[in-house]
């Protein structure tokens, strides 16, 4: 009877303490999300600073501004990790059109305020990058949790999902080509 109460008990114990476990790792997801979200916003709060910028120089490339204006918008209106990975990575992609564009005003490259908001954007994106690392890294260790076994069972019974991972467009997994 004693050794069937000390099983029980040692049971009990390792429920509350798997269950104590995935509350500490589904919230660290959570904190990692919102950090990509911090950066995400700054990010965002550059982008209309740094067009206006390169309109004064090249106010005839309007398209290229509303296209930037666009993937922003966009970006920030993305509701799940799918939605914002995908409307971000074609932000980076607009981003990359507007730098391509400022190469051909020699001008623009010098001015002192649009590179600090290009030194701004550019340790931004390092940021981002960072925290989507961190986000992935706190989401593979949770999902472990979630689907190895024993812990899986308690997850299953406490209805614990597995989270979705950061991921990045087919387009940026492209090997970039260097010409000289």
């Amino acid at each position: 009877m004693i050794i069937l109460i000390i099983v029980i008990v040692l049971i009990i114990i390792y429920l509350i303490a798997t269950y104590n476990l995935l509350i500490v790792k589904r919230t660290r997801v959570k904190n990692a999300w919102q950090q990509i979200d911090v950066q995400l916003k700054r990010r965002y709060d550059l982008i209309p600073n740094l067009v206006e910028t390169v309109k004064g120089y090249a106010a005839h490339e309007k398209e290229i501004f509303e296209k930037v204006s666009e993937a922003r918008a966009k970006a920030m209106g993305a509701k799940s990790v799918k939605e914002s990975a995908e409307a971000n990575n074609e932000l980076t992609q607009t981003l990359k059109t507007l730098f391509a564009l400022v190469e051909a005003y020699p001008d623009l490259k010098a001015n002192e305020n649009f590179l600090r908001l290009q030194e701004e954007l550019t340790t931004t994106e390092n940021r981002i990058a960072f925290a989507r690392q961190f986000y992935n890294d706190v989401v593979m260790s949770y999902n472990i949790l979630c689907e190895q076994f024993p812990s899986n069972i308690v997850a299953k019974i406490f209805n614990f999902q597995p989270a979705e991972f950061y991921a990045i467009s087919e387009g940026e997994k492209e090997v970039p080509k260097v010409k000289f």
